[in-house]
């Protein structure tokens, strides 16, 4: 585990909770932290990821938990050993290290994972199956002001999620983006929204701030004679139909579905685990990881232009 930061430290903690995995090293530039995310573990306590190849590889595989500008830096002598990696979103700091992270990757036989875990939300993975074509979805992201992710701004910290998941859900071509954004208590854009229209015709609406004094994190999705409403912090889901009745109209029935609550990031590396062992792509893949940062980076230069 590489960085136990804000969502290093939780990645730790669930490692050891996937069946035949093992917390084999936390890495950390404060040995403090690497320590604590080490606690209760055989995992050996390191600040510098490079020990770990002095004599060749001794794991199979690694999370990349560390700011955004230093994936590539961290991931790439692993990849070049065949050490397969999870990679916190966004993938990279640019589309240019993303291709090479592939790049790596494929040169290597290297199993590439990127950490987009809203994916793997209960709520969203029972609305996957239902959402055929939406023609148009709403997305709203609102948090406090965080102690992390100050290195990039709100579009690549956390609208990049629903990026993901609404890409995931429509893989059309994107053939506009408009968008704007504010920075308010940073340098960096704050607050921004987006609009952005896929090849299909759907339109997707997102809004995503890190300064509002409520949290928020829900979306909506309309197709044909369907309503959708996720709640990923609730990991609630509400599905409303159009249901024919003969000789009358139409009546509106549905309500809350049943999920199956559980914890999205312990989700995701189990999936990963599960990659690495069998060799089967996982659930987010490099690809799809590419896919959200050059959204995002659509999204940005939009913001830029505005």
């Amino acid at each position: 585990m590489i960085g136990v930061g804000h969502l290093g430290r939780h990645h730790a903690r669930l490692v050891p909770t996937i069946e035949g995995a093992t917390l084999t090293a936390t890495v950390d530039l404060i040995r403090e932290r690497a320590e604590t995310a080490a606690k209760g573990t055989s995992a050996q306590v390191l600040t510098d990821a490079s020990a770990l190849l002095s004599a060749g590889p001794v794991v199979d595989a690694i999370v990349v938990a560390v700011p955004t500008a230093d994936h590539l830096r961290v991931a790439r002598p692993f990849l070049q050993r065949g050490v397969h990696v999870l990679v916190e979103k966004p993938m990279a700091a640019s589309l240019d290290e993303a291709d090479e992270l592939e790049r790596l990757a494929r040169e290597s036989n290297a199993i590439l994972a990127v950490g987009h875990s809203e994916r793997f939300n209960p709520a969203i993975q029972a609305a996957l199956p239902i959402l055929r074509t939406p023609r148009f979805i709403e997305v709203h992201r609102l948090s406090g002001f965080p102690e992390r992710s100050l290195d990039i701004d709100v579009v690549f910290d956390v609208m990049i999620h629903d990026l993901d998941v609404i890409q995931a859900i429509d893989r059309t071509e994107v053939v506009g983006v408009e968008a704007i954004g504010v920075p308010v208590l940073t340098p960096r854009v704050d607050i921004a929204n987006a609009r952005v229209k896929f090849a299909s015709g759907c339109i997707a609406n997102i809004t995503a701030s890190r300064i509002s004094r409520d949290k928020v994190r829900k979306v909506r999705f309309f197709q044909r004679d369907m309503y959708v409403s996720v709640d990923y912090g609730e990991q609630e889901l509400d599905v409303w139909r159009l249901e024919a009745r003969a000789g009358d109209r139409p009546a509106i029935e549905g309500g809350r579905v049943a999920v199956e609550k559980g914890e999205p990031l312990r989700a995701e590396l189990a999936d990963f685990v599960d990659a690495v062992r069998t060799r089967h792509a996982p659930l987010v893949t490099a690809q799809d990881g590419r896919r959200a940062l050059a959204l995002a980076t659509r999204v940005a230069a939009a913001i830029e232009k505005s």
